[in-house]
């Protein structure tokens, strides 16, 4: 993927800026690297992952999304995602300080970070491949299809809503 620097570098306060925000930006970023992403996808372990996607490998990657920092540090249940993912990153607001990332308890041998604002964002740290069991890889990119395919579907026709479930 594509490394910048403009909006890593700014450090202008997150004020006002949203995780759908980030969201955006990170959206924006993987697209145009082919990799596609659903937000507040359902995990198998109760969880609900900020992001998930697919590149163009079928390999499987989750973005846990902080807009502050007391939301960064106080999230404790960031490590369930790891066994769903081959690639986890953390995806920031420009001017949220990251330092901490670097500390153990943040794995940073095992976690990406990017930086996103509502239009764009830049990996300033990539992801170290995790590799994924290709049974466990499988299950997640069907349980991601399905889900994709039925926003899409209850989108057109909400009226389909009422059946099936997304996770």
């Amino acid at each position: 993927m594509a490394f910048s620097s403009a909006i890593a570098t700014r450090t202008e306060t997150a004020a006002g800026l949203t995780a759908s925000d980030l969201t955006r930006g990170i959206c924006r970023l993987f697209a145009r690297n082919d990799v596609w992403c659903l937000s507040e996808m359902p995990l198998r372990c109760g969880r609900r992952a900020d992001l998930m996607g697919i590149d163009r490998k079928g390999r499987v990657i989750i973005v846990e999304i902080k807009v502050s920092r007391a939301d960064l540090l106080g999230d404790a249940k960031w490590p369930d995602y790891l066994e769903f993912c081959d690639r986890f990153y953390w995806g920031l607001a420009p001017g949220l300080e990251r330092g901490c990332l670097e500390g153990e308890a943040f794995l940073p041998d095992r976690c990406g970070v990017i930086v996103a604002d509502g239009y764009d964002a830049e990996i300033v740290r990539p992801a170290p491949l995790l590799g994924l069991a290709a049974a466990r890889r499988k299950v997640e990119v069907e349980r991601l299809a399905r889900a994709s395919l039925r926003r899409l579907v209850t989108g057109a026709d909400p009226y389909t809503v009422q059946w099936g479930t997304e996770s």
